[in-house]
């Protein structure tokens, strides 16, 4: 079977609606989101079955598609409800369906819904992946475990799409299937409600010498060992879209606005500058990768799975920007911006500006009015809107940080 080269999709998470929205708006192609149960993001927002229809308006009003989450590995009592679930997923217009589960899947199927198999699926070859084309499938997720010969060994031998991850936080155990958290907290990361143990600092204790911690390694604070770094596969984009892959896929339905819109927005212009055969990594997109939260960037295993760098990361993400609010409105006449504000921000305040498509750029803030038009210094209250002198025209929808 031949590899052809199509334009892939770019799949970007949707923790909540507003994340939707920026997701879509900054250039995604598709989104999956969670409902509020089967998904294995439990401690999210996730959606209501009413914010799953008016989900599913939006993007479809833009032409794009959008994808429920159902991996949870299902236990005996879920199916009392889960046919349920499925059959509203599907009146309200949901494009495909996750899943993870093979009694899920079964279940999938009688609803008439597309299958995507989840990653938690832990698909790391042609025959597992043909299996599940086979039995209904129309794409598979494969494992972060993979290298890019592999990948494109899949591609060759099964007729389904192949959907990979490219950027966002990695699990130490295979595509996430863990029973760490379980065992420390008694919350089943199975279930969706991981406690994150991985991330957790750790020490070496000898049997007879109780009370003594020895660090592993790393600093002086402990070590890290089951700790992965996060993935970010923007210099293999090239090698990706050649291996022939229908998805590209961007982790982080836990993550905020402001990194869903800044990473959404560094793989489109990536993406587009391949077909456009100008391809090359950019400063500029290092630079914004950088300003979401993250932790040390990793390949991972996809250019080799001899020495793969996806462990020993900090425990705690780094962040070089404050996310401080959303612009609603601009006024061209006045040079002015309506700011939905989301951090504390004040006058004489150094901000820039992420857009939707236009460049980011950086002003301080000179002045600024409450919604009365009276002068403030300062903006303290969660989606206050101020209006602020912009020195550029700025897009509805851009992003004010720090």
């Amino acid at each position: 079977m031949s590899i052809t080269i199509d334009k892939p999709e770019l799949l970007a998470p949707a923790g909540n609606f507003e994340k939707l929205q920026a997701a879509l708006i900054y250039g995604a192609d598709a989104v999956y989101f969670g409902g509020k149960n089967f998904s294995l993001r439990a401690f999210g927002d996730n959606f209501t079955r009413e914010e799953i229809i008016q989900a599913v308006k939006f993007t479809h009003e833009r032409g794009k598609k959008i994808y429920a989450a159902v991996n949870v590995f299902a236990h005996n009592a879920d199916f009392e409800t889960l046919a349920d679930y499925l059959h509203f997923l599907d009146g309200a217009g949901v494009d495909a369906v996750l899943v993870s589960d093979l009694g899920v899947l079964s279940l999938v199927k009688e609803t008439g819904l597309k299958i995507h198999i989840s990653t938690q699926a832990n698909v790391t070859n042609w025959r597992a992946a043909k299996v599940f084309h086979d039995m209904g499938a129309s794409r598979i997720v494969l494992a972060r475990e993979l290298t890019c010969a592999e990948v494109e060994t899949i591609k060759r031998n099964c007729a389904a799409e192949l959907e990979i991850f490219i950027h966002g936080a990695m699990c130490i155990s295979y595509s996430g299937r863990c029973w760490l958290s379980k065992y420390l907290t008694g919350r089943d990361a199975n279930q969706g409600a991981c406690t994150h143990s991985c991330r957790w600092k750790y020490n070496l204790v000898e049997e007879t010498r109780a009370g003594e911690y020895f660090p592993v390694g790393e600093d002086e604070r402990g070590s890290y060992v089951m700790n992965s770094k996060d993935l970010c596969l923007l210099p293999c984009l090239d090698k990706i879209i050649a291996s022939g892959v229908a998805s590209l896929k961007i982790e982080g339905r836990m993550k905020s606005v402001n990194y869903v819109a800044g990473v959404v927005k560094v793989y489109r212009a990536a993406m587009d500058s391949y077909f456009d055969g100008d391809f090359k990594v950019r400063g500029e997109w290092l630079a914004e990768l950088d300003k979401v939260a993250h932790r040390p960037y990793t390949t991972g295993f996809f250019l080799s799975d001899d020495k793969p760098t996806e462990i020993h990361a900090t425990s705690k993400p780094s962040r070089a920007s404050d996310f401080l609010g959303i612009v609603r409105a601009f006024d061209a006449a006045t040079m002015t911006a309506t700011i939905e504000q989301r951090g504390k921000f004040s006058v004489g305040e150094r901000v820039e500006f992420l857009q939707p498509k236009g460049k980011t750029f950086a002003q301080t803030i000179t002045s600024m009015q409450d919604e009365d038009g009276l002068e403030i210094l300062s903006a303290p209250h969660a989606q206050q809107l101020v209006r602020v002198p912009v020195v550029e025209p700025v897009e509805i929808w851009s992003l004010m940080r720090s």
